[in-house]
């Protein structure tokens, strides 16, 4: 068997790429994860909504409807173990008109088939007792749906790639990558000190960039890229007092889930996610785009004061959907797909992606077949 300087090399230090980092540590493995940039989780992973979701929406069978249920009960026993803050809050679904209880039933459906927990449908009287502020004809509660401390979780897993002799390595951008005769990867790393590393197995899971760093492996078919797309996702905070306890979400619109309230774990209320699709990564928020929030959050709280919403931060997804097109599963690319043993390129990892993450970390070793 040929020496390697590690067993395995990942590209990019977001939420997804140290899940898969710690997934191969756990099988013993010694790990390296390469990330551009000078901190952990700059990227997507900085600019969510820390939601643990609890699987309600996606499509039967497919990777994101089983991932993420599988990554939200591991998630919450990682964070119970490594003392990361959560708030199992629960969250509801809501009608805000009567014309969208059929898409809560047909939702709830999809939730059963997805083997989610706990599920319930509430009349308006009952979601109103629950949340008094809210309007809506009828919900459904999900409670196995929470916030998290999303950078607490990263630290915890960087700790545990690091404990297990493996080596998370900042400021230093994956170059590329070329196959060795024999099996396995030279890998070639930039920053103030480029090096070249060999290792057996390789897994992109660099977010934004997926498709650049799979274009820089050799051998691999330009043809099996997909188009990428910047979902951008604009965030504004309420000044004052949260108005509910748990998550808020109206059904899906086409392509995410739409804008929807949350308290954060300090106790604030922030609404988000918008959907636009840009070309540039722009992380600014445009104070006029709060109109449009005004009027989409008070369908489900009309009480919402003038003047209470205060722009907050943007975040950009890693879409392999345009405008108008079905939202696609996520791809985790194997040797089957791609024709090169030992790599795993990983594409389309948004929503619900961070909730998923210990489970796609598993569900590439098990593809790396280990």
């Amino acid at each position: 068997m040929a020496d390697f300087d590690f067993d395995a090399v990942v590209v990019g230090a977001g939420a997804v790429g140290l899940a898969c980092g710690h997934a191969l540590s756990r099988r013993g493995l010694a790990v390296a994860v390469l990330e551009q940039d000078v901190a952990i989780g700059q990227g997507v992973s900085s600019r969510n909504s820390e939601v643990i979701h609890g699987g309600l929406y996606y499509p039967t069978g497919s990777l994101k409807a089983r991932l993420c249920v599988e990554g939200r009960r591991r998630l919450y026993a990682f964070c119970d173990a490594h003392h990361v803050a959560y708030d199992r809050c629960g969250k509801l679904v809501v009608a805000t008109t009567a014309d969208e209880l059929a898409r809560l039933e047909a939702i709830y459906d999809q939730a059963q088939a997805n083997d989610v927990e706990g599920m319930e449908r509430l009349t308006r009287a009952q979601a109103l007792a629950m949340e008094p502020e809210l309007a809506c004809e009828g919900a459904l509660l999900s409670p196995q749906s929470g916030v998290f401390e999303s950078h607490a979780y990263m630290l915890a897993l960087q700790g545990e790639i690091e404990a297990a002799g493996g080596a998370v390595v900042l400021a230093t951008p994956f170059e590329a990558a070329t196959p060795l005769e024999g099996g396995g990867f030279s890998v070639a790393a930039g920053g103030a000190e480029p090096t070249t590393l060999t290792c057996r197995y390789l897994v992109t899971a660099p977010g934004l960039s997926a498709q650049a760093a799979a274009a820089r492996i050799e051998g691999f078919p330009p043809a099996l890229i997909p188009q990428g797309h910047y979902g951008k996702g604009m965030y504004f905070r309420l000044a004052g007092k949260a108005p509910f306890q748990r998550l808020i979400y109206p059904p899906p619109i086409p392509g995410a889930l739409g804008t929807h309230y949350r308290r954060d774990l300090g106790g604030q209320g922030v609404f988000g996610p918008d959907l636009n699709f840009v070309d540039e990564l722009d992380y600014t928020v445009d104070p006029a785009a709060a109109d449009g929030f005004y009027r989409y959050i008070r369908k489900f709280w009309p009480s919402l004061p003038d003047g209470a919403l205060s722009p907050d931060y943007a975040g950009i997804r890693p879409k392999i959907h345009g405008p108008g097109e079905p939202q696609p599963d996520f791809r985790l690319d194997a040797q089957d797909v791609h024709g090169l043993p030992g790599l795993v390129a990983l594409f389309g990892i948004e929503s619900p992606g961070l909730t998923s993450s210990l489970a796609i970390g598993e569900e590439v070793a098990a593809r790396l077949g280990l």
